[in-house]
Order: C-alpha cells, then sequence, then structure tokens
C-alpha cells in the first residue's frame, strides 16, 4: 500500500522513487487525495534532494498524462507539430514571429505559452493586448485555429497537464520554483500533452534572465533536452544572453507592434532577429522540413521577405478572435500610453552594461506586469527604442523612450533606467547573443 508520508520521507532521505511512487503522488496532486501540506513536502524533498533522470522522467511523464494529450495524427495535417519554448527573459517577443514563420515552412505550431513572472513578460499578456484574441481557447477552437493558420499561440487549458498547474501552485508559495528537476518536468508535461514531434528550447541566462548564471542554465537546458529525448520527444535548446532587452520594445502593445513591423519588413533589431531566425531553422531541422540550418535559414529569410509569415501571424490573430486586419492596422487596434518620455542619458557616450532585470522592472512599475496573480495589467505601457549595449547615446539618441500613464510614473521611469543602464566614454567588446547549443 502507497502512503504519501512514506513517499515523501523515503525521497527526504535521499531515496530513489519508483515510477509508480511517483505516479501516485501525481494522480493524488489532480485528484485531491494528497493534501496541500503533503504536496508542498514533496516538492521540498525534491528540492533538496533532487531527482535522478529516471525520476524525472517519471514525474515528467507522469504529470502530462494527468489530463488529455492531443493526438494530431487524427487533424491529418501535412507537416510535423513543432514547437518552441523560452526560460523567459524582458523585451522576449520570439514567439511571436518565430511561430509565424515555422508555419509558413509547412509546420504546425500549438504554442503553449505563460504569463509574466516577476520581471520577465509573458507571451499571453503580449497577445492579450490584441482585442478579442481569445489566448485560452478550448480544445476544438485551438485545433480549428492551428488548421487554419499554422499556428496558434494559447495557454495551457484546464484539461491539458492538471497536475503541473496544481504543483506548480504549491511551487510558486513553498520557494521550490527553481528546482531544476521541478522545471524541467513543469515544461515538458505541458509540451508532451500538447502532442509535440519537436521541441527547441530557448534556455536564457544574464541579467534579465530567470537563471542569471550561465552555468545553472546550461543545466536546465541538458535536464531538459535529456529527459525529452529519454520521454521520445526530439529536443534541443540554444543558449542566450538576456543581458539587455531583446529587441527595443518591453512592454505589451510595443512588442505587439514590434513583431508586426518585423514579420512586414522582414528586418528589426540584430539580436533579436539572430536568435529567432536560429530558433526557427533549429525547429525545422527537428521537423525535417529542411536538410540542414544553412537551408533552414534560406527557408526563413524567403517567408519573411515574401510576406508569408506576416500571413500566417494574420490568420492566426483572426482565427482565434482578434482583428482580421491587424498586420495592415494594429495601431487602430492596439492601445497607446498617454506620454511619451524620452530618457537622456547622464552624458553621451557608449551603453557599457544594463541591468535587464531592473528594466523588467520598471515596466512592472508602469503596470505593465504583475505584482500578484490577481493585478490588472496596464498593456499600453513600457518602453520603446531601448539601446542596446556597444550603441553610442547622447543628445540625439536617448536610452529609451518610456511610455507612461501620466507623469508621476514617467519621471520614476526615467530615473529608474538612468541607473539600469550604464554609459562610459567607450564601446565594450561585442558579445554573442546565441552562445551554445545543447543536443541529444
Amino acid at each position: 500500500m502507497l502512503l504519501p508520508q512514506e513517499i515523501i520521507r523515503k525521497k527526504r532521505d535521499g531515496g530513489a522513487l519508483s515510477d509508480d511512487e511517483i505516479g501516485f503522488i501525481v494522480r493524488g496532486i489532480v485528484d485531491g487525495s494528497v493534501a496541500k501540506a503533503q504536496i508542498g513536502a514533496f516538492a521540498m524533498a525534491a528540492f533538496f534532494r533532487g531527482l535522478s533522470m529516471a525520476e524525472r522522467v517519471a514525474l515528467t511523464m507522469a504529470m502530462a498524462r494527468s489530463g488529455r494529450v492531443l493526438d494530431w495524427k487524427r487533424q491529418k495535417l501535412p507537416g510535423p507539430i513543432l514547437d518552441k519554448h523560452s526560460s523567459g527573459g524582458v523585451g522576449d517577443k520570439v514567439s511571436l514571429i518565430l511561430a509565424p514563420i515555422v508555419a509558413a515552412c509547412g509546420g504546425y505550431v500549438p504554442m503553449i505559452s505563460g504569463r509574466g513572472l516577476g520581471h520577465t513578460g509573458g507571451t499571453l499578456d503580449k497577445l492579450d493586448s490584441i482585442p478579442g484574441y481569445t489566448s485560452r481557447p478550448d480544445i476544438a477552437l485551438l485545433q480549428r485555429a492551428v488548421r487554419a493558420a499554422g499556428c496558434a499561440i494559447v495557454g495551457q487549458t484546464d484539461d491539458l497537464a492538471p497536475a503541473d498547474r496544481k504543483l506548480y501552485a504549491i511551487r510558486d508559495v513553498t520557494a521550490t520554483v527553481e528546482s531544476i528537476p521541478l522545471i524541467t518536468a513543469s515544461i515538458l508535461a505541458k509540451k508532451i500533452a500538447a502532442g509535440l514531434d519537436g521541441l527547441v528550447m530557448d534556455v536564457k541566462f544574464g541579467s534579465g534572465a530567470f537563471m542569471q548564471q550561465f552555468e545553472a542554465a546550461e543545466a536546465l537546458a541538458q535536464s531538459i533536452v535529456a529527459v525529452a529525448r529519454q520521454a521520445g520527444l526530439p529536443a534541443n535548446a540554444l543558449m542566450t544572453d538576456m543581458n539587455q532587452v531583446l529587441g527595443r520594445t518591453a512592454g505589451h502593445t510595443l512588442e505587439v507592434a514590434e513583431s508586426i513591423e518585423i514579420l512586414r519588413s522582414g528586418k528589426g533589431e540584430e539580436r533579436l532577429m539572430t536568435v529567432t531566425r536560429r530558433l526557427a531553422a533549429e525547429m525545422l531541422v527537428l521537423g525535417r522540413l529542411a536538410k540542414d540550418l544553412g537551408a533552414a535559414k534560406a527557408m526563413v529569410k524567403k517567408v519573411l521577405k515574401s510576406g508569408a509569415a506576416a500571413e500566417r501571424f494574420q490568420k492566426m490573430v483572426a482565427a482565434l478572435g482578434g482583428p482580421k486586419d491587424i498586420v495592415e492596422n494594429c495601431g487602430k487596434h492596439l492601445a497607446k500610453a498617454k506620454i511619451a518620455r524620452a530618457v537622456p542619458p547622464a552624458a553621451p557616450g557608449f551603453v557599457e552594461a544594463i541591468d535587464a532585470r531592473a528594466v523588467g522592472l520598471v515596466v512592472l512599475s508602469l503596470g505593465g506586469g504583475r505584482r500578484r496573480a490577481d493585478d490588472h495589467i496596464d498593456h499600453a505601457v513600457g518602453l520603446s527604442d531601448v539601446a542596446g549595449i556597444g550603441e553610442r547615446v547622447g543628445k540625439d539618441r536617448p536610452l529609451a523612450v518610456v511610455h507612461a500613464r501620466n507623469e508621476h510614473d514617467a519621471r520614476m521611469a526615467v530615473a529608474d533606467l538612468q541607473t539600469a543602464i550604464r554609459v562610459g566614454e567607450d564601446p565594450p567588446p561585442p558579445s554573442p547573443v546565441v552562445r551554445a547549443r545543447i543536443s541529444g
């Protein structure tokens, strides 16, 4: 007979849990037979004692199967089911650009995304700034949208990996969020439940990342790739730099507008474009839509230049209830803040360093993020024209432009940004945005 307290005791004392014991805990999380206190104790035991690779795979699969698992074979789609997941950052709008690119290249992307966490922005919050967009559709609408547009960026539905949602709520209030084994299972449970044929991870490190140290982020990437492959899901990961804002904007409508402009023109801030193109190429190779990265990059360039990717984004938004002309007339549909205030540097020079986390907190303080889960988000506020490391700033080139609802918020944001962005006399040496690749 299995008892929650005995399973917890075993892990607390450093023992290895069997598949049956882990499955018992996961079923209890879903049906309520394991108490919240016991779930918290299990998470804490896993946090301190860790989970072996076999335990990580067992936990991932048990959580993935705790609800509905999508079977895309019944949809008879003429291409692979692919996805990308990011560990989160400031100004990370890659998903909005990447999903339509991959769809235009023949892939199908049912992307299960999340909301903002702390100083990092959430993809769902960005899409919620589009009037009418249904970010939490039922499964039937999700499937229709993927068939119509080739991609659908949505939130986790109630019946996909419910054990993960309940376990995460406990981890969030028991200081066990940072556990690499638990993060691994949380991410992959949702992806496996989504019925993927391939997954590419964007694991970020640096001042604006969830895991700031490269070594910790690398350990997470290695764990996710290894567990995914052992669970039967082909996966690779890129390690990307998050020591500055990705792109030129941070804030929901501002990031949507920047993404649409990139899809329309095929051009954008170089670091953002590098990460997006590389992740998209990795997905195309993983899905066997391209023979190698060179061929995949050529496909990405083609669909951006032709407007095919922009067309997919438009179809996705329309299929999920948003405006049918969002690409041509995004300014008509996206909210704008009342005040736009340039942030001058204290002295002219070159941007030497950026505290990206502090920049993310500026957006939060403007009202563009949540301090509590039930906080209302102001989608219009944020930052545009953000200078990158190595750029010259001065009288004619501000550090950024603040978009605020009132004068007080604008003044506070200007002061905070002047502290967060350090300017010196000489530009620092360039640093690659893609630092490493992790594969099976």
